[in-house]
């Protein structure tokens, strides 16, 4: 397969022993010899933008050929579906549906709380589990998830748009208690009204499952289609609440985990109702490392920077990374695209694992690029992606939601079903990425070619193995660039926390 520009061509032409042949025509070389081929001429930077992704994905290989010994493959399990959509009631805090003590009591308060959308993704989930659950011969008594909801239903009488009413919702934001409300009163518009008024404005009062089944068979809201031109993306916007808006830094760690439940629910009901299949996925347990810098879990990093930094919520090595960067300037041309030269940036990696945490190392050699190379270096090193096993198919995915607001609420929701650690860590990186963006008049880099460049090193997971890894290279090139640029250009709208997840029940 070749993709390039008129100036340069990257060639993927075999694959030996599970690594891919690159073979770069025509390509001029930078002063220190790393393969770059652009003019100054930012109007050609765009129209090769996709030669930048090629061209990072070449760089990558070639680093992976010239580091350390490749770490041991991460195996995807293949669970069969009833044993996925019991994996996911649990994780969505129904457990005790199908429970051995028999106590649904918790559930069934909980279940209360759903909208009509999230309530047929958790029916189709308990409906597959059942089922399963009859062919095997297992003895655990499911009661019928419906049959609660429609107990439900008969007490609570119908409402207007066909969105069933849930229990009143109230907020806490920094001690200041929101007005309670409930959603399909009569003084309430319906999702549909809302985004006649604007299809910028991001509700965030109903849910978007019920958003997005209120305009899955109408013309409404068409504008903001996914595909066509992309050039320029939507001003989402959120609408001024007086009450103010919810981050997640503003929740307590037992409200994080009832919202990581309701965000769970809401997600699969949305990617339900708009016809996208969303499984998460769940990865071997693999031998990792337990100290270092590179190639080592996130947490296991955070524990052993908490103990020379208490507190601290990002890896200390990629917070040295970033401010190494910026220190020099971020005005450099080609920020980010250029790569540093190989043999150098593998010295460095062996010196900091050595040096760093003894504070004996020489920050003062280390050249802009080679710093810039070895933060992609230390995203895709991790032993699991950063957006996480279980989760990064689903971002892949958001790709094939219908329209842009619809990608964004999906994004905002995976977000919010990230650890902690890589919530954090995902966040200082794409604010690090937006500075970067900021000075594009000198630096050249756009969002777009900032997309280009990150996308591979945060999609292109190679501990998944070769089919994986062809499918995010060849198919998906594209579309996980066009993720990585709405997580950069939105991330101030990703962190927050909709008012709809707070029950007066909880």
């Amino acid at each position: 397969r070749k993709k390039g520009g008129s100036q340069g061509k990257i060639s993927f032409l075999c694959r030996r022993s599970g690594q891919y042949t690159m073979n770069h025509e025509n390509s001029k070389k930078t002063p220190d010899g790393a393969p770059f081929d652009r003019s100054g001429s930012q109007d050609s930077l765009d129209e090769l933008s996709m030669d930048d992704y090629w061209k990072e994905l070449e760089n990558i290989h070639e680093t992976r050929g010239n580091n350390h010994e490749e770490q041991e493959a991460l195996v995807v399990k293949e669970p069969d579906e009833g044993e996925l959509e019991e994996e996911w009631l649990k994780e969505a805090g129904l457990s005790n549906l199908f429970g051995e003590t028999g106590d649904s009591l918790e559930s069934m308060v909980f279940l209360s709380t759903l909208t009509r959308t999230q309530k047929a993704a958790v029916e189709k989930r308990v409906e597959t589990v059942t089922q399963t659950m009859r062919k095997k011969n297992k003895q655990h008594q499911i009661p019928d998830v419906r049959d609660i909801f429609r107990l439900q239903n008969d007490s609570k009488g119908k409402v207007c748009d066909g969105i069933e009413p849930s229990t009143v919702r109230t907020s806490e934001n920094k001690n200041e208690t929101q007005d309670e409300f409930s959603l399909g009163t009569d003084d309430r518009s319906s999702p549909l009204e809302d985004t006649r008024l604007s299809e910028t404005a991001i509700n965030l009062e109903i849910a978007f499952s019920e958003q997005a089944a209120s305009l899955k068979d109408s013309s409404v809201g068409r504008v903001g289609k996914a595909g066509g031109d992309d050039t320029l993306l939507p001003n989402f916007k959120l609408p001024k609440d007086k009450t103010g808006t919810t981050k997640i830094g503003d929740l307590a760690p037992q409200d994080m985990k009832k919202v990581y439940s309701l965000a769970l629910i809401e997600l699969t009901a949305l990617y339900d109702i708009l016809g996208t299949e969303f499984k998460q996925q769940k990865a071997a347990k693999i031998k990792t490392k337990d100290s270092g810098l590179f190639g080592v879990p996130l947490a296991v990093l955070l524990e052993q920077d908490q103990r020379k930094v208490p507190g601290t919520k990002t890896p200390l090595i990629f917070q040295k990374l970033i401010s190494q960067i910026e220190e020099a300037t971020l005005e450099t041309e080609g920020l980010l695209r250029i790569p540093g030269v190989a043999t150098r940036v593998k010295s460095l990696c062996q010196e900091l694992e050595a040096k760093f945490y003894e504070g004996t190392f020489n920050w003062e050699n280390v050249k802009q690029h080679d710093a810039a190379s070895l933060l992609k270096l230390f995203i895709r090193e991790l032993p699991q992606p950063l957006l996480t096993v279980e989760y990064l198919k689903a971002f892949q995915d958001v790709q094939n939601l219908p329209t842009k607001k619809q990608q964004l609420q999906a994004l905002n929701l995976l977000v919010l079903l990230l650890p902690e650690a890589n919530r954090d860590t995902l966040k200082v990186l794409l604010e690090f990425l937006q500075r970067v963006i900021d000075h594009r008049d000198k630096n050249k880099m756009t969002l777009k070619n900032v997309a280009m460049v990150m996308a591979p090193n945060l999609f292109t997971f190679h501990g998944f193995g070769s089919k994986s890894v062809e499918q995010s290279e060849f198919v998906m090139a594209a579309g996980t660039a066009n993720v990585m640029r709405f997580m950069i250009q939105y991330q101030k709208l990703l962190w927050t926390v909709s008012m709809y997840y707070f029950s007066s029940s909880a």
